[in-house]
């Protein structure tokens, strides 16, 4: 029945069934490797002991319930079966044995010297270890020593459920199986000491291990090389009295094992001079052998289980690359735009700048629209309240709202309707282009205002003959929701560094849609703005730098444009820029291999583009990953201050951007929520846009929803809406 729905859902939606809803696939996909990405951390958590870790210990106990032959026995304790068995080590046979390994530094050296000198041991393995380094415990097998459980995490098991006790030895024996392809019925209890020690806490938990069919195994005499109390100390303690046999307690890991390893080599071949010699366990019990082999099903749960730690492991070594880079990546353009923003104000701002003769000549303004008819009544009338000589030419492209007409019906001098059917908007610049009086060519948005002041400061900047394009200073008009607050600070702070940024590099990327200008003459040669790409503003921009022409930035030229509301509209239109920037990145990438300016741009911005526009908006979310796993799992208190001083400096920029462009401060309360979580919306639509490229996936362009809200501040160009209208949409 599920699937005749999905059959037949478009036919029941037209008799008014309901349809089920499916994940978007632009959700599913970064939702999925969220997901996997929270799995291969919570299983690096879980082997680094982060998770489930359980470091209580014992104190000792009283030992009524321990039988006799066991407090005065030897360190071997076999219950299985129900029996209760005591094994001692025959004389001048002596059992190494080496606790909480393996480790990538001192295993290897210890095994050195083992086979230096000919001898066996046992390794006591922790699952966490031998999961992460399974290399090392294959080479133990395949070099004839023995391996024993010594629990996944390492806890107390007095402490322990039955059930948490089985987790650990099967967990414990999954890591070894999948490492070296055995199973072992040895078995070391962590904390614990020579027989006699065994306590009324300890004892029911070596029965129950020997229910599950282990021989528990202690120690006659202790090296306490953890204590590193030095080489000769080291051996005394080994050695035991008499010509006696002993299993000898050392370790491979937990820290500096430097002494471990220089006694271990005088150890070994001082006592094979005395007669001693050095096995595994069951060669010097004349036992078989405590390891079988492991085949079928359970050697393959026990391999998956260590390529999915060894696969956790890479991509957390992955990602702590990838929070270095971007760590580097964020502090380097703070850095960046901090310094040389102050250079570009310092610059413009002197008394006596000048880009050259002022430019008084009119200019045209090209305004496509489609389908704006909110807006286009306020965007017309801000271009005729301008200090500055326009004719405006509104290229309607297939509007079906009466775009059009609206501009006709004004009856404005210098303003000229130009109709044609729907191309897009490079179609519709382009027609502007050709039907336009001037040299100097202004672009806006059909949702955007302009201030009177904005074209005049717009064009000056071609009083230099050198340049080819303005970018004008765009701003966010409709800032009173939470999203537009967010965007208002992305614009003032991001964008609008970033120009200052550019500006001074001589490498500008962008000339943004709703406020920018052109010389005609600059974009013929290429053939005006072209639909190659969705960032049609990005792609003539470079263009313009690889044929020699200087981009700046006006800082004067203000333009208030309307943002998306909507998280849905904020997703399209940022979709399509990212995507859009990739497209021009990649139609661009010549110009690495070529000399002359378009070299220099090749060498120098597309590098920062691709560096700061996609890369570091892409590895941006791995500060918040690693913040919330350090606060859960450790060190909290580090994690948090880093994240804080993280924060601290883009606040920094952020109010340094704020009063470069004399903006209240009171919009950078909401900063920190801004970093938290529409970093993460800006990642998932980044992680679209790589998605959509390296599927050769095509995009088609979106229009955005408009409500007409935006004036120009001081009120001089009349509203068309008010905002009380129900055409506002919520922020979700």
């Amino acid at each position: 029945m599920a699937s005749r729905t999905r059959r037949h859902g478009a036919a029941r939606g037209a008799r008014g069934g309901a349809r089920r809803r499916r994940l978007p696939l632009r959700l599913l996909l970064p939702l999925l490797v969220l997901v996997a990405l929270v799995a291969m951390l919570m299983l690096r958590g879980y082997v680094h002991s982060e998770i489930l870790a359980d470091h209580r210990i014992q104190p000792p106990a009283a030992t009524d319930h321990v039988p006799e032959k066991i407090l005065e026995g030897g360190p071997v304790i076999d219950t299985r079966g129900g029996q209760t068995n005591s094994l001692r080590v025959p004389d001048h046979r002596l059992v190494l044995t080496f606790d909480d390994g393996p480790d990538p530094v001192w295993t290897p050296r210890v095994l050195n010297v083992l086979k230096k000198h000919d001898a066996h041991a046992v390794f006591f393995v922790t699952g966490t270890m031998a999961s992460r380094y399974p290399d090392l415990v294959k080479r133990m097998v395949d070099e004839g020593h023995e391996v024993g459980l010594h629990t996944f995490n390492h806890p107390d098991l007095s402490y322990q459920s039955k059930k948490r006790i089985d987790w650990e030895l099967s967990q414990n024996q999954l890591a070894i199986t999948g490492a070296a392809g055995v199973r072992t019925s040895l078995f070391r209890p962590p904390y614990s000491s020579f027989a006699d020690a065994m306590d009324d806490k300890s004892w029911p938990v070596t029965e129950y291990i020997g229910s599950r069919g282990y021989i528990t195994v202690v120690n006659n005499t202790d090296s306490e090389d953890w204590q590193k109390p030095g080489v000769h100390e080291i051996i005394r303690r080994a050695t035991p009295h008499g010509g006696k046999g002993a299993i000898v307690l050392m370790h491979d890991s937990g820290g500096d094992r430097h002494q471990t390893v220089q006694a271990l080599d005088r150890f070994l071949p001082d006592l094979k001079k005395k007669g001693y010699e050095f096995d595994n366990l069951t060669e010097a019990l004349d036992a078989p052998s405590a390891m079988t082999p492991v085949t079928g099903v359970d050697l393959w749960k026990g391999k998956a289980w260590v390529w999915l730690v060894q696969a956790s492991e890479k991509l957390t070594d992955g990602l702590v690359v990838g929070l270095a880079i971007i760590g580097t990546l964020v502090i380097g353009r703070f850095v960046l735009m901090l310094l040389l923003s102050g250079v570009h104000a310092r610059r413009v701002r002197r008394r006596r700048f000048r880009w050259g003769p002022a430019v008084t000549e009119p200019v045209t303004v090209l305004v496509p629209a489609y389908n704006e008819a909110k807006c286009i009544e306020n965007t017309v009338r801000s271009l005729m309240e301008s200090d500055h000589p326009v004719e405006v030419i509104v290229i309607d492209d297939g509007s079906s709202d009466g775009t059009a007409r609206i501009v006709e019906a004004m009856g404005l001098p210098n303003v000229r309707v130009i109709r044609q059917l729907n191309a897009g908007k490079p179609a519709a610049l382009n027609r502007g282009l050709a039907n336009a009086s001037h040299d100097i060519v202004v672009m806006m948005d059909g949702d955007t205002v302009f201030e009177p002041s904005t074209v005049r400061e717009l064009v000056q900047p071609f009083g230099d003959p050198k340049v080819g394009a303005v970018a004008g200073n765009a701003k966010v008009g409709n800032k009173d929701s939470l999203i537009g607050a967010w965007q208002h600070i992305e614009y003032v702070m991001g964008f609008n560094l970033d120009r200052r940024m550019y500006d001074v590099l001589r490498c500008m990327p962008t000339i943004p849609g709703a406020v920018g200008a052109f010389r005609r003459s600059a974009l013929e040669p290429f053939g005006g703005m072209s639909d190659d790409t969705l960032a049609e503003d990005t792609d003539v921009t470079m263009a313009l730098h690889r044929a020699g022409w200087r981009v700046v930035y006006a800082e004067n030229a203000r333009a208030w444009t309307e943002a998306p509301e909507s998280v849905q509209q904020l997703w399209s239109q940022r979709y399509r820029w990212s995507y859009g920037t990739m497209q021009a990145i990649w139609k661009h990438r010549r110009a690495v291999i070529e000399r002359g300016p378009s070299g220099r741009f090749g060498r120098v911005g597309l590098p920062f583009v691709s560096l700061f526009m996609v890369v570091a908006p892409l590895l941006a979310p791995l500060i918040d990953i690693f913040l919330l796993y350090g606060i859960v799992f450790g060190p909290t208190q580090k994690t948090i201050v880093a994240w804080l001083g993280v924060l601290l400096l883009q606040a920094v920029c952020a109010a340094y951007a704020f009063r470069l462009d004399r903006e209240r401060m009171t919009h950078l309360i909401s900063l920190p929520l801004q970093q938290i979580l529409y970093r993460q919306l800006m990642y998932v639509v980044l992680l679209q846009s790589w998605i959509t490229a390296l599927t050769g996936g095509r995009l088609r362009w979106q229009k955005l929803r408009r409500t007409g809200v935006v004036e120009a501040p001081g009120g001089g160009v009349p509203s068309q809406r008010s905002r009380s209208g129900n055409d506002r949409r919520p922020v979700a």
